[in-house]
């Protein structure tokens, strides 16, 4: 869909596929119409706890952030901070909009659209939690460019948390889980692995809900994995 190029040492990703499936139900078309406009970012200039919430509340961002569940969750358990969200499928958006209406969630604004293009415009060090929930795992190997666990986006989470902030990946695919770790071992100068044990990877901690999808992994037989990652 869109293309975004950086200099060295970042090539970001792009967005590719689909933007919105089924016609929406009314309720949600109104939504879109009238509360995506008020929780939307900026669409431009710096993303930062102040230009959102007016004040320097600890900030979160979530790449993909599907029907939303995840980040309402995390928005309701902590609401003294602030979080972001980005996701391009309409469809998604306007139910994380149910989810933020009915909470009511004020410390969530949202993005639909390209999640690294927002990403890069968050100063460096701001952030003190990033997550990557069950991204496209694109499995067939030329298609290896488009996960989002690549190396120019991987130097974007870094420059972007904070030392001793996290960065939390699930993936239910054997190949991501796969790359994502080849990829997160050439960057060990920027992360430290927090698994210390199997069941450290192979079941959620405290906080971190099971998104929709996860649950739909596990009724289907597929395992998810789930990655935590801490900025050195």
């Amino acid at each position: 869909m869109t293309a975004h190029k950086s200099g060295d040492p970042l090539t970001l990703n792009r967005l590719y596929g689909r933007s919105s499936g089924h016609t929406l139900r009314k309720g949600q078309q109104e939504l879109v119409d009238t509360l995506l406009p008020q929780l939307e970012v900026p669409a431009d200039g710096p993303i930062t706890a102040a230009t959102l919430f007016g004040d320097d509340r600890p900030l979160h961002f979530e790449i993909g952030f599907g029907s939303g569940e995840h980040l309402a969750y995390r928005a309701d358990l902590l609401p003294d901070h602030g979080f972001v969200g980005a996701e391009p499928f309409l469809n998604g958006v306007a139910t994380a909009l149910g989810h933020v209406r009915d909470g009511p969630l004020r410390n969530v604004r949202l993005h639909m659209g390209d999640a690294l293009e927002v990403l890069a415009r968050v100063p460096d060090g701001a952030l003190t939690m990033l997550y990557l929930l069950h991204p496209d795992p694109w499995p067939k190997a030329r298609h290896a460019k488009r996960r989002m666990v690549n190396d120019g986006p991987v130097h974007l989470f870094a420059a972007k948390l904070k030392p001793g902030g996290e960065l939390r990946i699930a993936t239910d695919h054997p190949v991501y889980l796969e790359w994502t770790l080849m990829i997160m071992q050439r960057h060990l100068r920027q992360f430290d692995w927090l698994a210390e044990r199997p069941n450290d990877f192979l079941e959620p901690v405290g906080g971190w809900i099971e998104t929709r999808y996860g649950a739909k992994s596990r009724r289907e037989g597929r395992r998810p994995y789930y990655l935590r990652y801490r900025r050195c």
